[in-house]
This record gives structure tokens, sequence and C-alpha cells, in this order.
């Protein structure tokens, strides 16, 4: 197939397409056998997405009067799709590193946060800082999450608490859309936290006729453009009635349902998100044994949060009875100031130790499974003709070192590449090859 193309990797070790079939997800026995190619290659267009996956030799002579604007020889290498976060908090202003060790000293989440600490305290902090400093610390973690091989990533707003806040913090996951590589699902998470000065019904009120009304306003014109909508689902936070009304208020102007649930207490988190066909619920560590036959049922994806569960000390959410289930189970890092992780590999890593899941299903869940959850299953979350480009190098004969290998993704992974275009590249690889 003759013309110029933008990418060629060729002679990958193990190409890990993860699916093969193009499936929205996989679960059940399929999250524990997922598609790998060996002494494999693959073509990336210029349109930033795949033309070609296949067997070396086979792509070689189909592409043999090709030009590529990058090769880069993949012998001995790994090659796998790249990963999705689909749990983050990453716009905010003052760390949290003091209640890290008021933690240690035995105090829960709700102690500090009833304490003042918590949400509140980074409200405070982000409700003060400019949208400049607020880009700049948002660009630096960005950055990071990328060099650990996560190319889709889920961005929260919910540290503003007020319209004001809340727009700015949009307004900054809107500008790293335009301008940064990575690819983000934007999320309004308005009901974060009650306000101080505010009951959980008036914070119900003031989000449902003033902040979703000035978001679907600023879709409209362009401005502004949010994806998803969720709620911190929790006693002495917003109770399921409250939630209830929200999520179907942002569903009424388009967003996907995609929420807090089930963490700290059993709320029937799980069973309301069913009944509201949301896309996702995130937590679940107290979830019912009905709310999660109703999200099997509904084809909603929980999002475990492997980091939280260690951070805070709280039961391992029950991934292998979801996956028994046939729950659609994705994973994300919940980077926040609460809990400090910008890498999925560690995230896999946890997931396997702490909650069971083996090594396949942990890298469904962080590749098409968290692309499910976001929505973007079509585009994202398995190298397969069509989808973007997004794609991780790995300097091992064996994918799972990257899970394997605790804490050690950043000496393995030699590329991360977001539709064909090398993002990073480790300063320790060879040369690319150019043309």
């Amino acid at each position: 197939m003759a013309g110029r193309h933008r990418l060629l990797l060729e002679n990958a070790q193990q190409l890990v397409l993860v699916c093969a079939r193009g499936e929205e997800y996989l679960r059940r026995q399929d999250a524990g056998s997922l598609a790998v190619l060996r002494d494999a290659s693959l073509v990336v267009g210029l349109d930033g997405c795949i033309k070609a996956v296949g067997q070396a030799d086979v792509i070689r002579n189909q592409f043999s009067g090709a030009t590529f604007e990058r090769i880069i020889d993949c012998s001995g290498k790994c090659v796998l799709p790249g990963l999705v976060d689909a749990h983050t908090h990453p716009v905010w202003a003052g760390d949290r590193v003091h209640e890290f060790a008021m933690k240690l000293a035995g105090a829960s989440y709700m102690e500090i946060h009833e304490a003042g600490g918590g949400i509140h305290f980074t409200v405070e902090h982000t409700r003060k800082a400019t949208e400049e400093e607020l880009f700049s610390t948002f660009k630096h973690r960005l950055e990071h999450m990328l060099r650990t091989g996560s190319t889709l990533v889920e961005c929260k707003s919910g540290y503003g608490l007020n319209l004001e806040t809340e727009l700015k913090m949009l307004r900054v996951i809107e500008r790293a859309k335009q301008h940064m590589d990575i690819g983000i699902s934007s999320t309004y998470c308005g009901a974060h936290s009650v306000p101080k000065g505010k009951t959980a019904a008036e914070a119900t009120d003031d989000i449902i006729n003033n902040h979703l009304p000035k978001l679907k306003e600023l879709k409209l014109t362009g401005e502004i453009h949010v994806n998803n909508i969720d709620v911190f689902c929790e006693k002495g936070v917003f109770d399921l009635e409250s939630t209830r009304r929200i999520l179907q208020a942002g569903k009424d102007i388009g967003l996907q349902i995609n929420f807090h649930g089930d963490e700290l207490h059993p709320m029937k988190s799980a069973e309301l998100g069913a009944e509201l066909g949301a896309r996702a619920i995130s937590h679940l560590e107290e979830v019912s044994d009905e709310g999660i036959k109703a999200m099997a049922r509904a084809k909603c994806a929980a999002v475990l949060l492997p980091t939280t569960a260690y951070m805070l000390r709280l039961k391992q959410p029950q991934a292998r009875k979801m996956l028994e289930e046939g729950v659609i189970v994705a994973l994300g890092s919940d980077f926040n100031p609460n809990a400090y992780c910008f890498s999925m590999p560690m995230v896999m890593h946890l997931a396997c130790v702490n909650m069971k899941m083996s090594m396949n299903e942990a890298l469904a869940a962080a590749t098409i499974n968290a692309a499910y959850a976001l929505g973007k299953s079509d585009t994202h979350g398995s190298i397969e003709m069509g989808k973007q480009g997004d794609l991780v190098i790995i300097n091992s004969s064996r994918w799972e070192h990257l899970i394997y290998q605790f804490g050690g993704h950043e000496a393995l992974i030699s590329y991360v590449i977001v539709k064909g275009k090398i993002i990073y590249q480790n300063e320790r690889c060879e040369t690319m090859i150019s043309y």
C-alpha cells in the first residue's frame, strides 16, 4: 500500500491488542483473555488513526511502497494501547500532605472532613488561585500522567462548589483539551461536597437552577464542552434523593452520568445509577449484592480505585464478585490531594494484589473498560483498525512487566504515542529513524 503515513511500529515481540473484534468492553471470562499478537507491526495514518495491524511480514509486504514520518523498531519490546485513567481530580491548589500525617495517626476521612479539612481545605485554596496558576499545575500533572502511559484521562471539577470557581476549573480543563496532546473527558463535579453556609438541599437547588443552565449555555456558545456529571453520594454529603435530582438534571442537558457512590457507607448508589442509566459509578467499596447485579444488568461500569482504598485503609472493592457477576470493571487513579498517585501501572498492580484481579483483567480495566466508562471505547482502549493511534511501548519482551514491576514504569516505558505522534520518549531509548 503506497502513500505516506505517520508511524510504523515494526517487529514488536508482543502487540497487545486487548480486543480484536470491536468489543465495547470486556467482562467475565473475556476480561481474563486478551488478544495478543507476536512478531507484529502496526501502521498509524496521517489522520492519527490505526490503518493496519498484523504479523510483521504481512505488514511489510502490504506497505512495501509506503513512506513513514517515523519508524520505530520494536524488536524485543511490547506495544500496548495507551492507558485510560477513568477517575481523576487534577485541578486544584493547596496540597494536603499535613492530612496524610493525620490519617496515619488514625483520623478517618470524614473526621478530617468535618473538622474543615479534606475537600473544604482544597476548596479554599482553589477559590483563591488564579486561572493561570491552576492551569500551570494542571498541565504539569497531565504531563506526568502521560509519562506513566496514560493517553486518555477523565478530569473533574469539584473544588469550587460555587459557580464562579467551578467554571474557572472547567475553563482550565477546556484549555488543556484544546492545547495538550493527552485526551481528556471532562466532568462537572459541583456536587463534590456541600459548600459551607449551605444545606445539601440548598446546594442541590443551586446546582440545578444555576450551575447546570450555565453549563448548557456555555456548551451552546462553544466555550466549554463538559462530558459527564458527578455527585458525591454519601452520608453527610448528598443523599440519594439529592443525588437523583442532580444527576437527572445533568442527563437532561446531555451529560453522561458518572458519579461517586457507595464509598464510605452503603447508600444504594449502584441501584440508583443502574435505574438512571449511568455510564459509570466510582468507588463502590460498600456496594450491595443487589447493586452489583443491577450494574451488570444495566451495563454500568464500576470504576474501582485501589489507591483510595489503600491510602484511606478502607475495605477493598469486591472486584472478584463484580467480575463474576458480569459487571464491566474499570480502573482509575483517583488522583487528588487525598490520594496522590499519577500512575496507572501502579494502580493495576494494586488492583492485582489487593483486589485479586488477574493481570489480564487489570489491563482490560485500564484500557477498553476504562474507555467504555467514559463513552470512548469506540475510539480508545484497544489496538484495532480505525481507532486512535494511542500507544505505549515498553522495553520488555513480556507486557506483564508493566504491572509486575511495582513502581518500575519510568524505566520500562520507552515511548508514549498519541494519534501516532511520539509525545514522550525515554532518553535511554535508541534514536528513532526518520524519513
